[in-house]
């Protein structure tokens, strides 16, 4: 990304917030030198900054005025801090819609993703969370305290992630990917994906603007190339079997930048359909078929260096520093400090529980012999819950998704005292992505509305989905999971609505399809229930499994063997699952482990509220307090419950 004066000296109750730098000193491989404490203390950088001349904690009570002023002053700081962070990944401020203004010029930058820019990204952090823990919190309203603690709990968690050696670290994002191009990591698959479904083709400044991001992508391409060569030569290379599976997804996008259907077709699309005259469409297509095939080939020799010393060890313990580094994406992934076998002991406990209440179910549909993974085998085998082959299939599962998402929305007002209105639109996974992609994923629109919230499906195949299954998938994805959770985040300050947390997102999206089941979604088809007690059980089989990956030394294939036989889960998807926890250390914990702690949180307040206690103003505490840490989030119920009991 290029480097330019943000934004203007803003003063907030007596210190004023400068630009920030964004020069920093080039780190290589044989900068670091580190040692399992240091890398666990994050270095203890973040910790001990102090901002000079900041206004301290008050022990006495402030004037009403002061009071006021320190309201203000907190959410200039928030916004600024939250400008501060798009300014190092500008593809955000155009997916949430705020890339307008004085800020417009971010429509046309890229995140810099060489190591000089990612060093200068933790830069940013480090001095910005020095800045929000020295505000002084005296008459800050509750929202607003949650607000702090949450950017101190998310930029902790960015920085512990930016001091390790190698790897992409999330900020507020929910993956953690030690490989910085991989079957479902890169800017191949991220950029390409970004061009085309969010960045807008209104006007020629949009048109000016995709063409610069075009011509900025070699430089992010190799930013990343040098990141790969940096990580191999501290002998941190992939999986052979990722690097298989990436190698042909690459040479996939590169015959589709051939051809100019990368870029240039989908802006000759948008600029027609914008009746832009004389926009650079001949421009985009010579940065397409020349600078970017290149800078393409050059990742794609580096990935065939790479598969001439990789080995078929999947997990991060058998990876330099990869104990340390997994320790690291667990905190990240969970926001708690359990470890790896406690993670692993809670998946396996709640697995049982939910084959117990499976067991029955079975039995009064008439599968009464073998375990419970395979009589769901049994029923996966089933025709009757199977959707016809092809492009016939895939109309099948989208009329169904558009059923379920009629029936759930009409279902929410018995949910919730706040309603929303989502802006959402149900599409399949490119193509080019879905050997490496998984079933589904789904999320939140823009902040101003222009952008959809989306749920994008996996139809390489419509085995990969059944009839008992894909309700549930949908509330997962959709209402009230995370398109109806994106739309409440959309309406907090920008920071919060970048800032995402990988245990509330998906533990939200579980608990969402635990209330669709509370509101009466399978009462008339058992069979569906199964299905989402299934999903439930999937999600404490990846606490298993991806513990298993990377802590225990599980091969690929017991993995895989482990879904197939304990949960009934079909082989080809969860291939592709397993294959995802490779790349994506830790991730895949936090799911059920948050769905979890929600859970708690609601007989906590079901405990402490009795009869005071209700079901729709609980849901809004949690969805109005928005994503947080797991910590932050047992405050915000602490608060309802307090305000709910006075």
């Amino acid at each position: 990304m290029n480097g330019r004066a943000f934004g203007s000296v803003l003063f907030v109750s007596g210190f004023d917030l400068q630009p920030v730098p964004r020069q920093t000193r080039r780190m290589t491989s044989h900068t670091f030198d580190i040692t399992r404490r240091q890398v666990l203390a994050g270095f203890g950088a973040t910790t001990s900054l102090a901002l000079t001349g900041c206004i301290t904690q008050r022990t006495i009570p402030l004037a009403p005025d002061t009071v006021a002023a320190n309201q203000v002053g907190a959410n200039r700081l928030l916004d600024f801090v939250g400008y501060n962070l798009l300014a190092h990944e500008p593809e955000r401020a155009t997916a949430l819609g705020v890339d307008t203004g004085t800020h417009a010029n971010l429509r046309g930058q890229l995140e810099d993703q060489s190591p000089e820019g990612q060093q200068a990204y933790a830069a940013t952090l480090r001095k910005d969370l020095a800045r929000i823990q020295a505000y002084p919190r005296d008459g800050l309203n509750t929202d607003t305290l949650t607000n702090m603690e949450v950017v101190e709990s998310g930029y902790q968690l960015a920085l512990d992630g930016f001091a390790l050696p190698y790897g992409d670290t999330p900020v507020g994002n929910w993956r953690t990917a030690p490989y910085v191009v991989i079957q479902n990591v890169g800017a191949y698959l991220g950029v390409a994906r970004f061009m085309g479904m969010d960045h807008p083709i209104r006007d020629s400044d949009d048109a000016d603007a995709f063409l610069s991001r075009i011509g900025q992508f070699p430089g992010v391409l190799d930013g990343e190339l040098t990141r790969m060569q940096e990580a191999r030569a501290m002998g941190v290379v992939p999986p052979d079997f990722l690097i298989d599976k990436a190698i042909p997804q690459l040479e996939l996008t590169m015959e589709s930048a051939q051809k100019g259907e990368l870029f240039t077709s989908v802006f000759g699309e948008k600029a027609a359909a914008a009746n832009l005259s004389n926009p650079p469409i001949e421009a985009v297509l010579e940065m397409e078929t020349g600078p970017v095939i290149a800078a393409l080939q050059r990742q794609l020799e580096e990935l065939k260096a790479q598969r001439t010393v990789a080995t078929g060890d999947p997990g991060m313990r058998e990876r330099p520093y990869g104990e340390e580094w997994y320790q690291w994406a667990l905190r990240s992934s969970t926001t708690t400090d359990l470890t790896a076998d406690e993670i692993h002991r809670q998946g396996l406990e709640e697995l049982e529980a939910l084959h117990g209440r499976m067991d029955p179910i079975l039995r009064e549909i008439g599968y009464t012999s073998g375990s419970v993974g395979e009589r769901m085998q049994a029923l996966g085998a089933d025709p009757r819950y199977q959707f016809s082959e092809g492009d016939k299939g895939r109309a099948e599962i989208f009329a169904f998704i558009d059923e379920r998402i009629d029936w759930i929305k009409a279902q929410m007002p018995r949910a919730f005292n706040t309603l929303v209105d989502p802006n959402l639109e149900v599409v399949r996974i490119p193509i080019a992505e879905e050997a490496g992609a998984p079933g589904a994923y789904g999320g939140a629109g823009s902040k101003d509305g222009t952008i959809p919230g989306r749920f994008l499906i996996n139809l390489r195949s419509t085995d990969l989905h059944r009839k008992y299954d894909l309700a549930d998938l949908t509330y997962h994805e959709t209402i009230p999971g995370h398109v109806w959770e994106g739309e409440y985040s959309n309406r907090l300050p920008l920071i919060r609505s970048i800032l995402a947390f990988n245990p509330f997102s998906e533990g939200w999206a579980l608990y969402g399809e635990q209330m669709a089941d509370e509101l009466g979604a399978y009462d008339d088809f058992k069979v569906g229930r199964l299905g989402y007690l299934q999903s439930l059980a999937f999600r404490a089989c990846r606490m298993v499994v991806d513990t298993g990956l990377h802590s225990k030394g599980w091969t690929r294939q017991q993995a895989v063997n482990f879904f197939v036989e304990r949960n009934g889960s079909k082989a080809g998807e969860v291939a592709s699952e397993v294959d995802r926890y490779c790349s994506w250390p830790g991730q895949a914990t936090g799911y059920k482990l948050g769905h979890s702690r929600i859970v708690d949180q609601r007989k906590r307040a079901q405990a402490a509220l009795g009869s005071a206690y209700d079901f729709k103003a609980f849901n809004d505490a949690v969805i109005l307090g928005g994503n947080a840490p797991m910590d932050v989030l047992a405050k915000n119920v602490g608060r309802y419950i307090e305000r709910a009991s006075s």
